[in-house]
Protein backbone atom coordinates (compact mmCIF):
# COMPACT_ATOMS: atom_id res chain seq x y z
CA UNK A 1 0.00 0.00 0.00
CA UNK A 2 0.95 3.33 -0.83
CA UNK A 3 1.05 6.15 1.67
CA UNK A 4 1.54 9.76 0.39
CA UNK A 5 2.31 13.37 2.45
CA UNK A 6 0.95 16.05 1.05
CA UNK A 7 0.62 20.11 0.66
CA UNK A 8 -2.05 22.01 -0.10
CA UNK A 9 -2.02 25.36 -0.30
CA UNK A 10 -4.45 28.34 -1.05
CA UNK A 11 -5.24 30.28 -4.03
CA UNK A 12 -2.55 33.68 -2.85
CA UNK A 13 -0.05 30.48 -1.61
CA UNK A 14 -0.20 32.23 1.63
CA UNK A 15 -1.91 29.22 3.93
CA UNK A 16 -0.14 25.82 4.04
CA UNK A 17 -1.68 22.81 5.00
CA UNK A 18 0.58 19.44 5.38
CA UNK A 19 -1.22 16.22 6.00
CA UNK A 20 -0.71 12.47 5.06
CA UNK A 21 -2.99 9.80 3.72
CA UNK A 22 -3.36 6.17 1.80
CA UNK A 23 -5.59 8.02 -0.38
CA UNK A 24 -4.36 10.99 -2.21
CA UNK A 25 -7.16 11.43 -4.46
CA UNK A 26 -10.27 10.80 -2.23
CA UNK A 27 -8.07 12.84 0.69
CA UNK A 28 -7.72 15.71 -1.62
CA UNK A 29 -11.08 15.51 -3.26
CA UNK A 30 -12.11 15.76 0.37
CA UNK A 31 -10.14 19.03 0.85
CA UNK A 32 -11.50 20.55 -2.11
CA UNK A 33 -15.30 20.39 -1.21
CA UNK A 34 -15.05 21.11 2.14
CA UNK A 35 -15.61 17.45 3.79
CA UNK A 36 -15.17 18.51 7.15
CA UNK A 37 -16.74 22.20 7.09
CA UNK A 38 -15.04 23.11 10.57
CA UNK A 39 -10.93 22.40 9.45
CA UNK A 40 -8.45 24.32 8.54
CA UNK A 41 -8.57 23.78 4.87
CA UNK A 42 -11.82 24.67 5.10
CA UNK A 43 -12.04 27.56 6.79
CA UNK A 44 -9.21 29.38 4.60
CA UNK A 45 -9.89 28.04 1.69
CA UNK A 46 -6.61 25.90 1.64
CA UNK A 47 -6.94 23.76 -1.74
CA UNK A 48 -4.83 23.61 -4.00
CA UNK A 49 -2.43 20.58 -4.13
CA UNK A 50 0.93 21.45 -4.54
CA UNK A 51 3.34 18.63 -3.36
CA UNK A 52 3.18 15.01 -2.26
CA UNK A 53 5.12 12.08 -2.13
CA UNK A 54 5.21 8.64 -1.57
CA UNK A 55 5.81 5.85 0.39
CA UNK A 56 5.04 2.37 0.89
CA UNK A 57 5.55 2.34 5.16
CA UNK A 58 3.43 4.27 7.09
CA UNK A 59 5.61 5.31 9.87
CA UNK A 60 7.94 6.61 7.46
CA UNK A 61 5.38 8.69 6.33
CA UNK A 62 3.78 9.74 9.52
CA UNK A 63 7.63 10.79 10.28
CA UNK A 64 8.30 12.93 7.34
CA UNK A 65 4.79 14.57 7.86
CA UNK A 66 5.60 15.69 11.33
CA UNK A 67 9.00 16.89 9.92
CA UNK A 68 7.57 18.89 7.08
CA UNK A 69 5.76 20.95 9.81
CA UNK A 70 8.72 21.30 11.75
CA UNK A 71 10.29 23.42 8.94
CA UNK A 72 10.08 26.98 8.40
CA UNK A 73 8.02 29.04 6.05
CA UNK A 74 11.43 29.53 3.75
CA UNK A 75 11.99 25.77 3.68
CA UNK A 76 8.95 24.54 3.03
CA UNK A 77 8.37 27.24 0.27
CA UNK A 78 11.64 25.83 -1.12
CA UNK A 79 10.09 22.26 -0.99
CA UNK A 80 7.58 23.29 -2.87
CA UNK A 81 9.46 25.23 -5.72
CA UNK A 82 11.44 22.58 -6.64
CA UNK A 83 8.57 20.07 -7.09
CA UNK A 84 6.24 22.24 -8.09
CA UNK A 85 8.10 25.58 -9.48
CA UNK A 86 4.80 27.41 -10.80
CA UNK A 87 3.16 26.11 -7.19
CA UNK A 88 0.01 25.07 -9.79
CA UNK A 89 -2.81 23.23 -8.65
CA UNK A 90 -1.27 19.13 -9.10
CA UNK A 91 -4.61 17.09 -8.70
CA UNK A 92 -5.42 17.20 -12.27
CA UNK A 93 -2.11 15.64 -12.62
CA UNK A 94 -3.26 12.49 -10.24
CA UNK A 95 -6.35 11.15 -11.31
Amino acid sequence: MQYYVYILSNATNVSLYIGVTNNLIRRVWEHKNNFDEKSFTARYSVHKLVYFESTENVNSAIQREKQLKGWNRKRKNNLISGFNPSWIDLFETIT
